[in-house]
């Protein structure tokens, strides 16, 4: 959409000022992103530039028996877990919070979504005496709760905002035609709700494999999951495994957008 012909010189100023100015914007978030896809072709041993050589080694690498690839695979354990617990709960607190009117209800929502808004470290220091004392510590289990926790936040949000437009008379409808509540909510509720369910379950799996303060201080060097290892190799030594293997999570980043933008417009009403 341009300037309308009859726009004066000041709005004709205003108007491309502003679209540069969002334009470097978008350039100065999106270049640091960008420069480290070259760097996973190095040929070197260090994140250097100018690049000594192109190479796919590294991707060979992360990919090789070792721990970048069992790290991979735990976070791909991990993180479908803990996405598929979070959608549970999320969806059934949504749902109830939607529904029923109680005092305290605010209250309730804003415990719920507290992860979002707490500081990780803290999140994570309450999570590691609670887990000590129910023995889930250095476990898979502990570090899929955990996860679940931070991914429930999102789902709840996202299914409540499907929910804002509900009408709750179809459920009244098919319990008055002698429907079970489970079959009302599976056959009535949650077709309706399905884009919100699914848009949250793609924020929890993305919170869960981008996750590193709370694994740091839940799981072992066993459970050790994908963002705890490049942490830990920018600790110890920045190879260019680092930048290819964040070149992919960057390709995974983009998929997700993708699909939640999919949904997005499905559930727009036509």
């Amino acid at each position: 959409m341009g300037t309308q012909p009859y726009a004066s010189w000041p709005e004709r100023l205003w108007y491309w000022c502003f679209r540069i100015f969002c334009a470097l914007v978008l350039l100065f978030l999106i270049l640091p992103i960008l420069v480290i896809i070259p760097l996973s072709f190095s040929s070197g041993s260090f994140l250097t530039y100018p690049l000594p050589g192109f190479s796919l080694q590294w991707y060979v690498t992360i990919f090789s028996p070792g721990p970048w690839l069992d790290s991979l695979k735990n976070s791909l354990i991990v993180a479908p877990l803990a996405t598929l617990l979070a959608m549970v709960l999320g969806t059934l607190a949504a749902v109830g919070l939607n529904r029923a009117e109680f005092p305290g209800k605010s209250i309730v929502l804003a415990l719920i979504i507290s992860p979002m808004v707490v500081p990780l470290v803290i999140v994570a220091i309450g999570m590691y005496f609670f887990f000590a004392r129910a023995g889930l510590l250095n476990s898979y289990a502990g570090l899929v709760l955990a996860h679940a926790v931070l991914g429930v936040p999102f789902v709840v949000i996202t299914v409540n905002a499907t929910l804002q437009g509900f009408d709750h008379n179809q459920v009244r409808a098919g319990a008055s035609l002698g429907a079970s509540p489970l079959r009302v909510f599976f056959t009535v509720v949650l077709p309706q709700i399905l884009p919100g369910v699914i848009s949250g379950g793609l924020f929890a799996f993305a919170t869960s494999f981008d996750e590193v303060v709370v694994a740091l201080f839940i799981a072992s060097p066993s459970e050790r999951t994908l963002p705890m290892q490049m942490f830990s190799g920018i600790r110890e030594n920045i190879s260019p495994a680092i930048a290819a293997m964040a070149t992919l999570l960057i390709l995974l980043s983009v998929v997700l957008l993708l699909v939640l933008e999919w949904l997005r417009r499905r559930g727009e009403p036509r």
